[in-house]
């Protein structure tokens, strides 16, 4: 499984569990955690603020368990895959032959669609590590789809009980095929505040700058604005004419749609990985991954291609 730096050693794993009770989430994940801890493995807990204080308390002191802000950590999926890479790397060059992370994403209904890639892309992104990666789904606050999309993205499955079972509808690379077209954010069931077609770059920049009515300020304007600017770059170069960048403004975020005439990436994985070929690691969709606070693709309304991407409180999304 592994390769490099990490090849010797019992490989990749990537299980979620989906618990209905606090009973059930330390059943499952306390014997894990003080496995760890006994072996001399680095363990490390990235848990909302609750699961984490269920967990805390459940533990033995002195168990050699490292607690992540999960919050904090699951912020933007191009940005944990960055995060956590670097982590296990240094971890490897320590000597560790087996890391072991429980991590829980912060459930956002319209952010899903991107974290559902992150789930499928896991294999790509840390396959190389000694990692065993838990994820954990509370079945009490997840939704049915989306725990759908749990079982089609990691190979095991833990129940409350603490036995394992194999995923009947493992198939992450299918996740990753699909083009599922983004539900309109609430904004966008009004007109725009500005529409361009096959605009220049310096175009969009100038009309973010002039219409983003102090929503964003400082650097926050400024990467929405390289974020957009790379995502248009991407449409002109790769995609097909015509071109068309809406904004739309309201509620304490900016939402952008780029959409053009072509197909979308190639790449599986864009946005979530540099591609592999581009200058400077990959910019365009990747960059975006690292800047918006969601970024979503999928068919266009009208045929094509379009991605949007937004910049704020998607709380009122």
């Amino acid at each position: 499984m592994g390769t490099g730096a990490a090849a010797n050693h019992a490989g990749f794993r990537h299980e979620a569990m989906c618990y209905g009770s606090d009973e059930e989430l330390v059943n499952v994940l306390v014997p894990f955690l003080l496995a760890g801890s006994e072996a001399g493995e680095p363990t490390l807990v990235s848990l909302g603020e609750h699961a984490s204080a269920v967990v805390r308390e459940a533990l033995p002191p002195g168990a050699a368990v490292a607690f992540l802000d999960g919050g904090g950590v699951y912020a933007r999926p191009a940005t944990v895959i960055k995060m956590y890479r670097q982590l296990l790397a240094e971890h490897v060059a320590a000597g560790a032959r087996r890391i072991r992370v429980c991590g829980e994403i912060p459930f956002a209904p319209r952010a899903w669609d991107w974290w559902a890639r992150y789930e499928a892309v896991v294999g790509e992104a840390y396959g190389e590590f000694p990692l065993w990666a838990v994820c954990a789904y509370d079945t009490r606050t997840t939704p049915r789809p989306v725990l759908d999309d749990v079982a089609r993205t990691h190979s095991l499955l833990a129940a409350g009980s603490g036995e394992y079972r194999a995923s009947a509808s493992f198939a992450p690379e299918a996740v990753l095929r699909e083009r599922r077209a983004p539900e309109p954010d609430s904004l966008q069931y009004g007109p725009p505040v500005f529409e361009l077609h096959d605009p220049s770059v310096m175009a969009v920049r100038r009309a973010l700058a002039e219409n983003h009515g102090e929503v964003l300020s400082g650097s926050g304007l400024a990467d929405f604005q390289v974020a957009v600017s790379e995502v248009v770059t991407n449409a002109i170069e790769h995609g097909r004419p015509p071109v068309s960048v809406r904004m739309w403004r309201g509620a304490g975020r900016l939402v952008v749609t780029v959409t053009d005439r072509g197909d979308g990436p190639a790449e599986l994985a864009a946005g979530l990985l540099p591609a592999p070929k581009a200058p400077l690691g990959g910019l365009g969709l990747w960059m975006a991954y690292q800047l918006c606070d969601h970024v979503t693709f999928g068919p266009g309304l009208g045929g094509g291609f379009s991605i949007r991407l937004t910049a704020g409180d998607l709380s009122g999304a």
